[in-house]
C-alpha cells in the first residue's frame, strides 16, 4: 500500500487493521490524516480480499476529533472557507464509506473519543471499548455545532433526550456508561482490545460476503437519506459557529489551555 505516515495498515488474514498514527497529537484529524482515512477506506472497500476492517488509535486515545491548532493558524476568511470545503469532503467520504461499503467497519475504542474522533467511532458498524475509553461531544466546549455526523448518529443509539444531554452539555462518557447507554456494543481490558475486535472481524469475515453485505445495507437503506442531509446541515450550523467570536474564543480557550469565556457573539 502507498505510503501514509498518519495511518498504519496491517492485514490480519481477510481483515484490515487500520490504526490512526498520530499519537503526539491524541490522533487528532489533520487535514493530511483525513485524506489518508479516505484513500485508505476507498482502497479496503473495493479489495474483494478484505472482508471486515478494524479501526483504532495509537498511543492512548482514539482521536480527540479536528486538529484545532491547524485550524487555529487559519487567518484569512478565505483560507478557512478553503479549508472547510476540504475537510468536509473527506469527511463526508470517510462517513460514506463507513456506511456504505459492503463489510462490516469496527471501531476498536483504546482511548478518548472526542467531538469528531466520538463520531467517526459512532459511524461504524460496531464498537468495542477499552476499558479507557471515553467519549465526548465536546463540540459546544469550543463553541461549535455537532459534526461528523453527531447530530444524526447518537440520538439513534442513546435516544433523544440522552443525546440532547450529552451534544448540549459536552460531558465525558466513560466506557461501562457508553456500553449502559448503547453507544458501544462490549467493553473489554485494554490488553484484550484489539484481540476482541480482531476475533469478532474475523469471525464476520467468515459470513458469505453477500449476506452480510446486504443485511448492512438493510440497516442503514431507509436512513441514507436523511444521513446526508444531517451532514449539510451540520456543514452549514457548523460555518455559521465558526464566523462567530465565540468559536474563536474556544480555539484560543484550547489553545491557551485555559477556561473559554462565551459573550455570545
Amino acid at each position: 500500500m502507498p505510503a501514509e505516515p498518519h495511518l498504519k495498515v496491517e492485514l490480519h488474514d481477510r481483515v484490515a487493521l487500520v490504526t490512526l498514527n498520530r499519537p503526539d497529537a491524541l490522533n487528532a484529524l489533520s487535514t493530511a490524516l483525513r485524506e489518508q482515512l479516505l484513500a485508505c477506506l476507498e482502497r479496503l472497500a473495493a479489495d474483494g480480499a478484505v472482508r471486515a476492517v478494524v479501526l483504532t488509535g495509537a498511543g492512548r486515545a482514539f482521536s480527540a476529533g479536528g486538529d484545532l491548532k491547524e485550524a487555529h493558524r487559519r487567518e484569512s476568511l478565505e483560507a478557512i472557507r478553503r479549508w472547510e470545503a476540504r475537510s468536509n469532503r473527506c469527511r463526508d467520504g470517510i462517513l460514506g464509506l463507513l456506511r456504505r461499503m459492503p463489510k462490516p467497519a469496527i471501531a476498536a475504542v483504546n482511548g478518548v473519543a472526542a467531538g469528531a474522533g466520538a463520531n467517526l467511532a459512532l459511524a461504524c458498524d460496531l464498537r468495542i471499548a477499552s476499558e479507557r475509553a471515553a467519549f465526548g461531544q465536546v463540540f459546544v466546549r469550543i463553541g461549535l455545532h455537532p459534526d461528523w455526523g453527531g447530530s444524526f448518529l447518537l440520538p439513534r443509539l442513546v435516544g433523544p433526550a440522552k443525546a440532547f444531554e450529552l451534544l448540549l452539555g459536552g460531558e465525558i462518557v466513560a466506557a461501562p456508561e457508553a456500553l449502559r447507554l448503547g453507544m458501544v456494543n462490549r467493553v473489554v481490558p485494554p490488553e484484550a482490545l484489539l484481540e476482541e475486535s480482531l476475533g469478532l472481524a474475523a469471525r464476520l469475515a467468515e459470513a458469505p460476503p453477500a449476506a452480510l453485505a446486504f443485511a448492512k445495507r438493510a440497516l442503514y437503506r431507509l436512513d441514507a437519506a436523511a444521513f446526508e442531509q444531517a451532514l449539510a446541515y451540520e456543514s452549514h450550523a457548523q460555518a455559521i459557529c465558526r464566523a462567530t467570536a465565540d468559536f474563536r474564543e474556544g480555539v484560543l480557550a484550547f489553545v491557551e489551555k485555559r477556561p473559554a469565556v462565551f459573550r455570545g457573539a
